[in-house]
Order: structure tokens, then C-alpha cells, then sequence
């Protein structure tokens, strides 16, 4: 089973875990199934057109997955999906 790996920001509505197990052949299917399972990180995550928010960046194995398929990159048991909230800031 996949593991979400999930940022500071999102874990306070993940009971303070750090990575997640959820089930899923896609990333949009994992991010979805943690989302069915953590309903909080909905509004964090998604737009509400049900598109992955912008400022949300998510890797798969270290690797962008804009850069690969977006949300319909597969994804096999032993991956790692990351979420990183983007960084904004300065003077």
C-alpha cells in the first residue's frame, strides 16, 4: 500500500502522524483515498472543482509529479507520496 508522507501543516487533522498508509493505483486515487480517510485535508488539498490546489506541490518518489502524469501517475505498493505545501514569502 502507497505511504503519504505528510507535512506539518496537515498533520493536525492526521492525529499527528507523519506518513500514512492508504490504498490507491494513481496518485489522484491516493490523495483521495487519505481525503475519504482524513476529510479535514480536503480544503488543504483539493480546489473546489475537485483540481489539486495550486500552492500544493506533490512528489512521487522524490520525482514531481507534474512532471509525470499530474494526478493519474501511477502508483505501486512500496511508493512514497509527498505533499509539500508551497512556500510563499519575504519583503
Amino acid at each position: 500500500m502507497p505511504s503519504v508522507k505528510i507535512p506539518p501543516v496537515l498533520r493536525k487533522h492526521t492525529g499527528d502522524q507523519m506518513s500514512v498508509d492508504v490504498s490507491g493505483s494513481n496518485v489522484g486515487e491516493v490523495l483521495n483515498a487519505l481525503v475519504a480517510e482524513y476529510p479535514e485535508t480536503s480544503d488543504q488539498l483539493f480546489s473546489g472543482d475537485g483540481e489539486l490546489n495550486r500552492f500544493v506541490n506533490v512528489y512521487l518518489n522524490d520525482e514531481d509529479v507534474r512532471v509525470l502524469d499530474g494526478l493519474e501517475t501511477a502508483v505501486g505498493d512500496s511508493d512514497t507520496v509527498m505533499i509539500l505545501p508551497a512556500m510563499a514569502g519575504g519583503a
